[in-house]
């Protein structure tokens, strides 16, 4: 079985090499970044340099501000890649020296959580960096290692088990203990050291209520109760929780109707693996209640890969009203509304009466199990 696989942003990303920029690739631990990275350094052998900067010597090595020791350091290379680069105190003027000094030398600083990496360098990297984000493995990706049959036959192992390249070739009794170490603190590690909170446990409570809440509007107010904290400490948790990869919100879709739900979010997490771990459910899909939830967490994910790989940025939402009319998941992109419901199996659905009415123009689909490929693939352009 082929284990490397091409990850889709590296072709965005080599598209961008040597013309002046630092490339800053965030994402979740174990996702895939350093393998990614030292498929850049291979071809260059003796011209590029790996840096852990996880290892103090060389974040030693990296503090002076000195050209001269900086490049004595680094030597003649084309290729350096700064892994965990956020460990570096003072990474963002660090890059800016060396990229200022050294035009011509390429730098990929790779960070897990995008809230060190971007607080310690965006205002010392202004106008001189670009940013990547890196997530668990796609169903697209794994086309090169299964035949089209066998990816269909896989789908419910990888809802059960995600996507995180370790664990999605992985045996189901290694899948499970390699996605419990995951979880059981390494996944939040940034959070716990750079943050310095205080309660931890908390925080992995509101991951569980989280995980339980997929596919609902979210409530701050319903979950501090439960946790006996703030609502603004809820929000915080959720934030950095975001920006350690962990989750992802889904705001409302709300512009004409008075009936529309404009405040509550949906919250995802970009691994289902991970979301099973949380809660301790490995179950096969047949056997499960949460299989609806499940289903639009894996095509809520899955497109937003599909959007990183074709460059697409539209703005995406989801649409409900106080009278309970849904809309799973809408995207707006130069004008146009792409509305979209999800179901595990095809059945007749309409767009809701009120959407169609407030937004004339809309383009409505159904995305199930027989046609989800087109969703995550060939796409709604």
């Amino acid at each position: 079985m082929k284990n490397y696989l091409n990850r889709s942003i590296k072709s965005q990303m080599e598209h961008w090499m040597y013309r002046g920029k630092v490339l800053i690739l965030y994402g979740a631990r174990q996702v895939g970044k350093t393998t990614l990275c030292k498929s850049f350094l291979e071809p260059l052998g003796e011209e590029g340099l790996y840096l852990n900067c996880e290892i103090q010597s060389v974040q030693s090595a990296l503090l002076p501000r000195e050209p001269t020791l900086l490049k004595r350091f680094i030597g003649d290379k084309k290729l350096v890649v700064l892994d965990e680069a956020h460990h570096v105190p003072g990474i963002g003027e660090i890059l800016k020296l060396l990229i200022d000094t050294f035009p011509d030398l390429q730098i990929i600083a790779t960070g897990s959580s995008s809230f060190q990496l971007a607080s310690r360098s965006s205002e010392a990297l202004t106008g001189r960096a670009l940013t990547f984000e890196l997530y668990p493995l796609s169903y697209v990706e794994l086309g090169q290692a299964y035949a089209p049959h066998e990816r269909l036959a896989q789908l419910d192992n990888w809802m059960r088990y995600g996507l995180y390249p370790d664990i999605a070739f992985a045996p189901e009794s290694d899948a499970r203990m390699l996605l419990d170490n995951l979880t059981s603190r390494y996944l939040y590690q940034d959070i716990l050291e750079f943050e310095n909170l205080k309660r931890a446990d908390v925080l992995l409570q509101l991951l569980r209520l989280l995980a339980l809440q997929i596919g609902q509007l979210v409530s701050y107010h319903e979950l501090a109760n439960a946790l006996k904290i703030s609502s603004q400490t809820v929000e915080r948790y959720i934030d950095l929780l975001e920006k350690a990869f962990v989750i992802f919100r889904l705001q409302p879709f709300s512009r004409n109707l008075r009936s529309e739900i404009g405040k509550k979010n949906k919250i995802y997490f970009y691994d289902l693996g991970v979301r099973n771990s949380i809660i301790q459910q490995y179950q096969a899909l047949d056997l499960r209640s949460d299989k609806g939830a499940l289903w639009e967490n894996f095509l809520v994910v899955e497109r937003l890969k599909y959007l990183q790989e074709k460059g697409l940025r539209p703005n995406r939402y989801f649409w409900r009203t106080h009278q309970d009319a849904e809309l799973d998941y809408i995207e707006e992109r130069d004008g146009q509304l792409s509305a979209f419901e999800f179901k595990w199996q095809q059945k007749p659905v309409a767009l809701p009466k009120a959407f169609a009415t407030a937004y004339p123009g809309s383009v409505f689909s159904l995305v199930h199990r027989g046609n989800f490929e087109e969703f995550i693939e060939d796409g709604v352009d």
